[in-house]
């Protein structure tokens, strides 16, 4: 009797990877080090939690929960359809926007193919594209973002997809529309591009790229969005993908028919509706954000200038022990190591005593306290 071997039995692509590492929880912090009141500044949630329209709507449909939803998600999808002027049939829905990244993936990618993304973008990307079986290309970075004309020269033949995360996670630098049209227009059809949207609502109205008009345009751009960021959703893991008709309803094929629960649903509609809450984020984060670069300003630490809801400091050489005596701090920010940026830490917008306390423990740190 041969010794079993899980490993071998796996397959390749899927054995070369490391599970994904998320912002340390509190509950965590709170078991381990035994301290209370953490500040969690490291997952870049909304700090103003949900939207009243939200717990109002999901109270109402609590008595539900015995049926299952929609599958099709009929009500969501038109809802987001007159939101932002597009066809139902171009939407698909997903339990995150990690989750239908990772369906246009397995649905068009083989391991065969290439799939091209940034250094320092988001972690998913090579993730999907080894668990695949196909070629990862990660282009270097320019200036912690994307170098698009390293990207351009990167494709061939086999290339499939290109990841475009705009803002980027985790440096949160971002592309002009000018750019990224330039981009999209060299690519050959044979290439979807794909446009990540996390960080949309936080960038400025007037620096917002029409993409989701673009489709109709160049039908081998796809857009993912989610519900997790500015919408405060994300414990419910919702977001969307908007694409041509075709590349949908491939999508549709093989999604799994229950892949946003109706809590999901539900507060996803309600969410969309809410546009003070929206506007309320956006000018926390920005008020949060200059916060955080007075601070850093005043103490000498370099910071990549972001257009999400989050700071990446350069922190030295040392980044990971200063994130363990923040810990005991009781402020839990994200080391990105994982990223090829073992100086920085990342660190999300909070409320104004949220980022007064990342501060105030950075401060007495680098007092040697």
């Amino acid at each position: 009797m041969h010794e079993f071997d899980a490993a071998r039995l796996a397959l390749p692509g899927i054995r070369e990877l490391q599970p994904y590492q998320a912002g340390k929880p509190i509950e965590e912090v709170e078991r381990e080090l035994g301290i209370s009141n953490i500040v969690k500044l490291a997952s870049n949630e909304n700090p103003l939690g949900v939207s009243p329209k939200v717990r109002d709507a999901l109270a109402a449909r609590i008595s539900e929960l015995a049926r299952y939803p929609d599958a099709n998600g009929f009500y969501l999808k038109q809802a987001i359809a007159e939101k932002f002027s597009v066809s139902t049939k171009q939407i698909t829905l997903g339990n995150g926007s990690n989750d239908v990244l990772e369906l246009l993936a397995r649905t068009f990618v083989t391991p065969a193919n290439e799939v091209i993304f940034a250094q320092h973008a988001f972690v998913v990307y090579p993730l999907v594209t080894k668990a695949i079986g196909a070629k990862p290309v990660a282009v270097p970075a320019k200036d912690y973002g994307h170098d698009l004309d390293a990207m351009l020269a990167a494709i061939t033949d086999k290339t499939r997809m290109v990841f475009i995360a705009n803002p980027n996670n985790p440096t949160g630098t971002f592309l002009t529309k000018e750019a990224l049209e330039g981009f999209i227009k060299q690519v050959p059809n044979h290439v979807l591009v794909v446009l990540d949207e996390a960080y949309y609502e936080y960038v400025p109205q007037d620096e917002r790229a029409p993409s989701l008009e673009w489709i109709q345009h160049y039908p081998n751009l796809v857009v993912s969005r989610t519900f997790s960021k500015a919408y405060g959703l994300a414990g419910l893991r919702a977001g969307y993908m908007v694409s041509h008709p075709a590349v949908a309803d491939l999508m549709n094929r093989i999604r799994q028919p229950f892949n946003m629960n109706e809590l999901a649903l539900t507060a996803s509609m309600a969410a969309l509706e809410d546009d003070d809450f929206i506007a309320r984020s956006v000018e926390v984060n920005r008020d949060g954000m200059a916060q955080l670069i007075r601070f850093c300003d005043h103490h000498n630490l370099p910071y990549i200038p972001s257009y999400g809801n989050f700071l990446t400091i350069e922190t030295g050489p040392d980044s990971q022990a200063l994130f363990t005596k923040l810990l005991h701090k009781g402020v839990i920010v994200r080391p990105v190591a994982g990223y090829e940026l073992p100086n920085h830490l990342r660190v999300s917008i909070g409320l104004p005593q949220e980022n007064d306390a990342f501060c105030n423990a950075m401060a007495e740190i680098l007092n040697g306290q």
